[in-house]
């Protein structure tokens, strides 16, 4: 099914067009043109966000899980056109966005049964003690509750499960906020399709229409005035470091300063240990090649660096890495902007006298191919540029010269969203040591795994220490996420006739 964007913003409940136009750049298919956001816009969608927050904040547990259920089974009515729009601007193979749009919706019905149990209120009560000496005690009960709109600021590299409808938007819903979206340019159609089922779920269920609105587009200024809205109370981003930085400065700097939850970008380090590399170079080395090209390595949990111990197997590990690599062709990257952003990275790698390249490839236009390098755990510390994300298919090998380098190497780490010990029975005494380092510079430790898949479960953490995330206590993935756009707030001495429902 094709889907043809009309190219309008929706806010509150109307679709928007503005004298302004931007082209999107698909990969492939027709070019479309879109209405350019405006100031004037944020303004709207952020009044009505406030004008819809009397309602919806105060609306039941159910009324806004019932409200997730139909956006994800909105969502799904549309399958084939947001797969067919979403493969066109972005250069996903179809499979890829077919996976995306089903984490999509399960998170959004993850998250309704979640707050269906209630547990994420954290309600506390502490009884009323009338004889208590010298003085009595009230009753003191303790419950979550929502904070005020919130802006969410599309992804580049996830069309759907961190953009229109994705995780902090379904996470902000969930809080009983309502939310107004920036769109991301790269892919303006998938966003469109998408507000048009949270658009058909509003009027399915009574929402007020204010609780969702999209503004696609727009230069600086628009971004800007968003986070800057006296309105908005939050904002949740997914992109890069000086972006991401730029707008959390703006966020702390207003009058009323407001949280700012960014995830910025990881290198997401791999420790090899020395059993596991004596016995499994190989596989490791094929693992970590399909690790690392996978999606074009256009993923924030692409594990960019391979910390081992110098020596014959690490030449092992290298080159099973290296023939891995040279099976790989070039893939389409998401956007013209993030294939410039790969070759600029690569060019920074190929500039240092430190750094052996191992596979060196030129990649074209918008398409990426593989690239490999390694140098010393020396040469690493004294250069930060070599521990800075370079978004695609590029590995970096580390070699340490032992035990203690090697967890000097991850002391010297900036925060990240995961890191990863790979070992074996013998490598135990070794990772018992490295782990505790690993927890302060990561969010999510794996062991033998590669990080590149994120499961949407209750205990997933995805964040880290800056510059990972803005926020080293939230995750933007799981129902932890939901925590994010609520706080507490203590009830003493109520009657149980005014107290919250869900505090009764």
């Amino acid at each position: 099914m094709t889907f043809t964007p009309h190219g309008k913003h929706l806010i509150a409940g109307e679709w928007i067009g503005t004298e302004a136009r931007f082209a999107d750049e698909p990969a492939f298919g027709p070019v479309h043109e879109f209405s350019m956001g405006t100031v004037d816009l944020v303004n709207r969608a952020a009044q009505a966000a406030e004008e819809a927050f009397w309602s919806y904040g105060q609306a039941s547990r159910e009324a806004r899980a019932a409200f997730l259920d139909v956006i994800a089974d909105e969502i799904e009515a549309r399958a084939e056109a947001i797969t067919d729009i979403g493969s066109r601007e972005t250069g996903l193979p179809e499979a890829r966005l077919q996976g995306e749009r089903g984490r999509t919706t399960g998170q959004l019905r993850l998250f309704a049964d979640h707050i269906r149990k209630g547990d994420y209120l954290d309600r506390r009560v502490d009884p009323a003690l009338s004889d208590r000496q010298p003085a009595p005690r009230p009753e003191i009960r303790m419950i979550q509750r929502p904070i005020g709109p919130v802006a969410v600021f599309g992804a580049s590299n996830f069309p759907l499960a961190f953009s229109t409808a994705g995780g902090d938007t379904a996470a902000a819903l969930a809080a009983g906020c309502p939310v107004v979206v920036k769109g991301h340019s790269a892919h303006p159609g998938t966003g469109e399709i998408v507000a048009e089922a949270v658009h058909a779920a509003i009027a399915k269920t009574g929402i007020h229409p204010g609780v969702f609105s999209l503004i696609q587009g727009g230069r600086r200024d628009v971004g800007h005035a968003l986070v800057q809205h006296p309105l908005i109370k939050a904002v949740g981003f997914t992109g890069s470091l000086s972006g991401g930085r730029a707008l959390f400065d703006l966020c702390a700097a207003r009058p009323e300063p407001i949280p700012f939850f960014g995830e910025l970008g990881s290198v997401n380090p791999m420790f090899v240990m020395p059993h596991a590399a004596q016995a499994r170079a190989e596989d490791l080395g094929k693992g970590w090649a399909a690790s690392l090209t996978l999606g074009a390595g256009q993923f924030c949990t692409n594990p960019g660096i391979a910390v081992i111990t110098d020596g014959a197997d690490a030449d092992r590990f290298v080159a099973a890495t290296r023939d891995a690599l040279a099976q790989v062709g070039p893939q389409t990257m998401l956007t013209d902007g993030i294939a410039r952003a790969y070759r600029e990275g690569k060019q920074r790698f190929e500039a240092r006298s430190a750094v052996t390249p191992v596979v060196s490839t030129d990649s074209q236009g918008r398409q990426a191919s593989p690239n490999l390098y390694e140098t010393t755990a020396e040469a690493y510390l004294q250069d930060h540029a070599l521990g800075e994300e370079v978004f695609g298919p590029l590995g970096l090998v580390v070699r340490v010269r032992d035990a203690g380098e090697m967890e000097r190497l991850a002391r010297g780490l900036n925060g990240q969203l995961t890191a990863t010990i790979h070992m074996d029975d013998a490598d135990l005494e070794a990772a018992q040591k490295l782990l505790p380092v690993l927890e302060r510079k990561a969010g999510r430790v794996l062991v033998n795994g590669f990080p590149t898949g994120v499961e949407v479960v209750d205990s997933m953490v995805h964040g880290g220490p800056y510059p990972a995330s803005t926020n080293f206590g939230a995750t933007s993935v799981g129902t932890l996420s939901i925590r994010r756009f609520l706080r507490p707030v203590s009830y003493q001495n109520f009657p149980k006739a005014l107290l919250p429902e869900d505090l009764v």
